[in-house]
């Protein structure tokens, strides 16, 4: 997984800054150094959350990655069998 350019803190402060509407939302993708669909990406997904929620879904996240990877090593074991099993047949 990439490693984000911005801390949860700074998504937070990011978005608070552009609900304030003070300013512009180009001038804060430069400020922050994101572009303006990484911006809207980050709204989309963590608009209204404080920085537990997001500390508590980058953990999911994290354990979602390793079990999915969990499942495809046992679904290659699983299917290694299969062919072994099918071979001595």
């Amino acid at each position: 997984m990439a490693k984000r350019k911005v801390t949860d803190e700074q998504i937070l402060e990011l978005l608070k800054e552009a609900e304030k509407g003070e300013t512009p939302v180009p001038d804060l993708c430069r400020q922050y150094n994101i572009s303006e669909a990484t911006f809207y990406k980050l709204k989309a997904k963590y608009a209204g959350s404080n920085t537990l929620e997001l500390k508590r879904l980058k953990q999911l996240e994290q354990e979602n990655t390793r079990l999915l990877k969990l499942v495809g090593q046992l679904s290659l074991e699983n299917s290694a069998i299969k062919e072994v099993l099918r071979k001595k047949s």
